[in-house]
């Protein structure tokens, strides 16, 4: 019975020493290096004006749609308030829908007619401060793509605008300060 208790206390006294070392070094060797809580948005930005984005695709309308989505994640998912008024913002956002695609994923096996396809959007985006003149971001591209089956009933459009809004997500990812 007795060697069992002096085997616990060796083990509570080996546990408690490696969480002691664990705590006071850190996370690894560098201890807390690289890790921050500071603010990922740039500082002294309150305001965005959201320039409706240009496309240079043949197929017309996406480029409001992605406008639309970046304004809408912008407001629910940064700090910053889009203004209408670009005198009163204190950066602008513009950009352009590059392309917008579709390429085939999968067939029928026999026949050949495409059952899986997949929406491709390509997304130039610059934004700019207005008072300092720094581009906090230059021309900088982002892709998203999203799968539609013509068997569910979806089509190029559906496609389009799921790969359109995943790419607005992604445009506002680009508005928060590199690590």
């Amino acid at each position: 019975m007795r060697h069992k208790k002096t085997g616990l206390n060796v083990l509570l006294w080996v546990m408690s020493s490696l969480v002691f070392c664990t705590v006071s070094s850190g996370c690894g060797p560098g201890g807390l290096e690289g890790y921050s809580n500071d603010w990922i948005y740039p500082k002294g930005v309150t305001t965005v004006y959201v320039e409706m984005f240009d496309t240079g695709d043949f197929r017309r309308g996406h480029e409001y749609v992605l406008t639309d989505a970046i304004c809408k994640r912008i407001e629910a998912q940064t700090p910053y308030k889009i203004v209408s008024d670009m005198d009163r913002a204190d950066t602008v956002l513009s950009g352009r829908l590059t392309a917008i695609s579709s390429s085939v994923l999968a067939t029928e096996r026999y026949s050949g007619v495409p059952v899986e396809s997949e929406a491709n959007a390509l997304v130039t985006v610059s934004w700019k401060n207005l008072r300092t003149g720094e581009l906090l971001i230059n021309n900088e591209e982002t892709h998203a793509f999203a799968s539609y089956s013509t068997q569910l009933g979806q089509d190029f459009d559906y496609g389009a605008k799921v790969a359109v809004n995943r790419a607005a997500q992604k445009v506002v990812e680009l508005m928060e300060e590199s690590w």
